[in-house]
């Protein structure tokens, strides 16, 4: 008896024990204070970690399970810009510490990243950890504030051309004076981009930016290269070359040779300053005759292949015709007929134009696209830069021949790349009436021709200033929205850069010869019709185009 009485006595203890620890910890020790969060940026939360296109100062809600220790939010929360510098931010409480609001105390960048912390440092009320620490992308949009002074548009016209002419002048290359394929390219000269060169510098010369006697200098620099240095292929010129010693630069594998639609481009630009520097004195007079003698060497007719009814559009030393890329329209490629067909030394008949060209009227269109009916081409009329390599020299305005209006598709052309851009169909971040225009350009990872129909979010500034001529009031917007609203982003040594995207804010550092040139020529083009005037005054071009059938009152 004594030993079951024994027992009872300590049972009796450990559940005293046992209820009086119970209720101790009841009383003293904390339940599970670990806390969770839940967060919008300006209200929204996109399930994701990453937000674009915000204001300059966006308010980020936090909204925690348990009330946050607010003495750890210093070293909880912190906001970084892209270099990595800690920025202030202000916070404030509600609901019993459970919401957390975080604001930038200065202002965003402009389309500018930033990422904002939150990490385990932070502890609930309670002591407890925070289970799930992140880190979120924030992306600015844009500052709405002109970056520069505003000046007059026939001043900002200016302006554009001289900044652009840069790009020619001050960074043509040293030995050549041609220029450079794009702003990285160092010995590598763009023969198409160098007759836009040429072109660039009579303009130059007209808007007083050079002298004539510093244009003319320039000028028998690169036509003594391409007549004496250069390597040419059946006359014609490659894609590339080496801006030092005139050798071949392979444009790929098997384009080592000549290139017949880069070879037109210089062409045009040279044909263009020919007519330009017209003078009697003995300087001018030579240079007229080199120039002659570099257009007459070039073999169009050759370029049949085997005397068929188009013409192709490369050769090779080593691979002969197996690129085997017929010139074929609609494309930026009708400045090539126009010059085979005027040649002195190689002309080519109509019915290679009709044929070859033309494809007997096959590269006809004539469907309409928002609201634009247009003549000739590929649906919705594809980059914009078929409105502008041929027509840099090529008087467009009341321009036809048997296939189309050249006014009205150059206008109809931009209108549909224009109202595209408005409608925005993808949602592209930025398109507008403001900011439109899709050509061929450089990309956030490579090269390519956007277009309505291959939208990569991209715009490139070329597109919607080179086509001024075609469409003054909506390319003075867009010009407007990219000096003074990107200007700070976008605006650099030799004018505009190639393009931009501000879906996730990329904006290219490069300059590209074929994009800068078509920007300062049509502007010129709009304004004096100064390049149109010169080339189309050639005895050559007038007699081909109207071999070919057009009829313009500039012929």
């Amino acid at each position: 008896m004594k030993i079951i009485k024994t027992l009872n006595v300590v049972q009796l203890l450990l559940v005293i024990l046992i209820f009086s620890g119970c209720k101790k910890g009841g009383k003293d020790t904390p339940a599970n204070t670990d806390t969770s969060l839940s967060f919008t940026v300006n209200g929204v939360n996109n399930g994701t970690l990453k937000y674009t296109g915000l204001t300059l100062k966006p308010n980020i809600k936090f909204t925690f399970t348990e009330a946050i220790n607010t003495s750890t939010v210093a070293s909880g929360i912190t906001l970084t810009d892209a270099g990595g510098a800690t920025m202030p931010v202000a916070s404030s409480f509600q609901d019993g510490n459970k919401t957390l609001t975080i604001t930038p105390q200065s202002d965003f960048k402009s389309f500018t990243s930033y990422t904002l912390t939150v990490n385990d440092n932070l502890k609930s009320a309670g002591g407890g950890r925070l289970i799930n620490p992140i880190n979120i992308n924030l992306v600015s949009g844009l500052d709405n504030s002109d970056k520069f002074t505003r000046i007059t548009d026939d001043e900002l016209l200016t302006l554009v051309q001289q900044q652009t002419f840069k790009y020619f002048w001050d960074f043509a290359h040293p030995v050549s004076g041609l220029a450079r394929e794009r702003n990285t390219s160092g010995n590598t000269i763009a023969i198409g981009g160098s007759g836009f060169g040429i072109m660039a510098i009579v303009t130059g010369i007209h808007r007083n930016f050079i002298t004539k006697a510093e244009g003319l200098a320039r000028l028998q620099k690169i036509v003594d290269f391409l007549k004496n240095k250069a390597t040419r292929h059946h006359g014609a010129y490659p894609h590339w070359l080496d801006g030092n010693t005139g050798a071949t630069l392979p444009f790929s594998a098997k384009d080592n040779g000549a290139d017949l639609v880069e070879t037109s481009y210089l062409m045009q630009g040279l044909i263009t300053a020919r007519q330009y520097f017209n003078g009697a004195d003995a300087a001018e007079v030579a240079l007229r005759a080199d120039i002659n003698a570099i257009y007459n060497g070039v073999e169009w007719a050759w370029f049949r292949k085997d005397n068929s009814n188009v013409l192709y559009w490369h050769w090779s030393p080593t691979n002969a015709w197996e690129m085997n890329l017929p010139i074929q329209g609609w494309n930026e490629c009708l400045i090539t007929y126009v010059l085979a067909a005027a040649s002195p030394t190689s002309s080519i008949p109509k019915t290679v134009y009709d044929q070859g060209w033309a494809k007997n009227g096959a590269m006809k269109n004539g469907n309409s696209y928002y609201g634009v009916q247009l003549p000739l081409g590929i649906a919705s009329g594809g980059p914009l830069f078929f409105a502008h390599y041929s027509f840099l020299g090529i008087n467009p305005m009341g321009l036809t021949d048997a296939y189309a209006n050249y006014e009205t598709q150059n206008k109809a052309h931009t209108l549909i790349n224009y109202n595209y851009c408005v409608a925005n169909p993808l949602k592209n971040a930025g398109y507008s009436a403001d900011c439109w225009g899709l050509t061929a350009s450089d990309l956030p990872n490579g090269y390519g021709a956007s277009s309505p129909t291959n939208d990569k979010g991209v715009i490139a500034p070329t597109a919607a200033l080179s086509s001024f001529p075609y469409t003054p009031t909506e390319s003075m917007q867009a010009l407007k929205f990219f000096y003074y609203k990107l200007g700070d982003k976008i605006w650099k040594d030799y004018g505009f850069v190639d393009a931009f995207n501000l879906n996730d804010p990329w904006f290219a550092s490069s300059t590209l010869a074929i994009d800068q040139g078509p920007i300062i020529i049509m502007i010129e083009n709009h304004r004096s019709k100064l390049l149109w005037n010169l080339f189309m005054s050639a005895p050559e071009v007038k007699t081909g185009m109207r071999t070919l059938g057009f009829a313009s009152p500039n012929l």
